[in-house]
């Protein structure tokens, strides 16, 4: 038996030759009917290590037939090295056998289930008609908030700020040909969340900071936080946190890792499963601040693993590898060493 293997070149070419939009538009689809099994899946928040420079954590979760794991990291730091902030790789096994029916790079896919979840949630709690976005942080996450954003929720202006405009710039001419999107270089974070329908933090530094102030925010803002995912980082003003309607993915997470944690432990919070499903709305009046306090649960990734496999098994994608042994007695496992001591064995003399 074989595990189907993705490495990043192959994630990159099958989802390119797929189409990023398309990609998104399924794993949104597959991350919706995730979530609306929620009570199927066995959960727990991710297990971190955390250090000076960054995060290494490993996010495990179970519906009972498949099991997933994702290895992911966070080092702000890693770009002056030429390295991504954000790397990960995963495995989907098979429960009844243990059995790992894939193993690939999530790196790609982090990013592109990150923006599908967002734009799910903003489906249900930003405003009717909402059309404009402001973009604050515009690193590797920037471009798939846009294309979510654009594709699920209609969003046709996007008001793009950072820190290094060098960053915008990228943003801006990768996407240059988007039909129907008009992408603007704010002159700051105030100059474009002013008047924005939504707002989507998706910032890198790994300290409690206030990217966005309540006072910016207009009745009926939806914000889209995405950037504080680990104790110590945040975002968003506590103010705004204060008067807003907060959906979370995995609460005991959230309370440790996402915006809340500036919060007491009993501030209310409502989970995304439950809005998704209808159980509860995700905005309660026009006027009303809503915000998304997005720190990426592991159900999302059981979601992007099971997409990635039906896409490679559709396409052709990626390769076969013998990941675990193959026995033809599965007791005699000593039997592989055996066997390679045979074939390194020098050829018998000759006489």
């Amino acid at each position: 038996m074989k595990t189907r293997y993705l490495d990043a070149g192959a994630v990159a070419r099958m989802i390119g030759g797929y189409g990023t939009v398309r990609v998104i538009e399924l794993l949104a689809r597959d991350i919706r009917d995730d979530y609306l099994r929620w009570p199927e899946f066995e959960k727990c928040a991710r297990m971190a290590h955390h250090s000076s420079m960054g995060v290494i954590e490993l996010m495990p979760v179970s519906d009972g037939r498949r099991y997933a794991f994702k290895y992911v990291n966070g080092h702000p730091g890693n770009a002056l090295s030429g390295l991504p902030t954000v790397l990960a790789f995963g495995v989907l096994a098979d429960v009844a056998t243990g059995y790992p029916l894939l193993l690939a790079d999530l790196t790609l896919a982090t990013a592109l289930r990150t923006a599908a979840t967002s734009a799910l949630a903003a489906r249900a709690m930003a405003c009717a008609g909402a059309r404009t976005m402001a973009l604050i942080g515009n690193g590797a996450q920037s471009e798939f908030q846009a294309l979510a954003f654009h594709t699920l929720v209609g969003i046709t202006e996007i008001r793009a700020y950072d820190i290094d405009r060098h960053a915008t710039d990228k943003l801006m001419t990768n996407l240059a040909g988007v039909e129907g999107l008009r992408v603007i270089a704010a002159g700051s974070a105030e100059e474009a969340v002013r008047g924005a329908d939504i707002v989507t933090t998706a910032t890198a530094d790994k300290r409690r900071a206030s990217v966005l102030r309540p006072q910016w925010l207009a009745p009926g803002t939806h914000v889209n936080a995405v950037g504080g995912d680990s104790p110590g980082k945040t975002e968003l003003h506590p103010a705004i946190l204060r008067q807003a309607r907060i959906v979370v993915e995995y609460e005991a997470q959230t309370r440790i890792e996402g915006e809340i944690q500036q919060l007491p432990a009993s501030a209310p919070v409502v989970p995304l499963w439950q809005v998704l499903s209808g159980a509860r709305p995700g905005r309660e009046t026009p006027e009303q601040i809503t915000v998304f306090d997005s720190v990426g649960f592991a159900l999302e990734d059981f979601s992007a693993l099971r997409c990635l496999l039906d896409l490679a098994q559709a396409t052709g994608a990626g390769q076969d590898v013998q990941l675990v042994p193959d026995l033809a007695d599965p007791r005699n496992l000593y039997a592989l060493l055996a066997a390679q001591a045979r074939a390194t064995e020098p050829a018998a003399a000759t006489s």
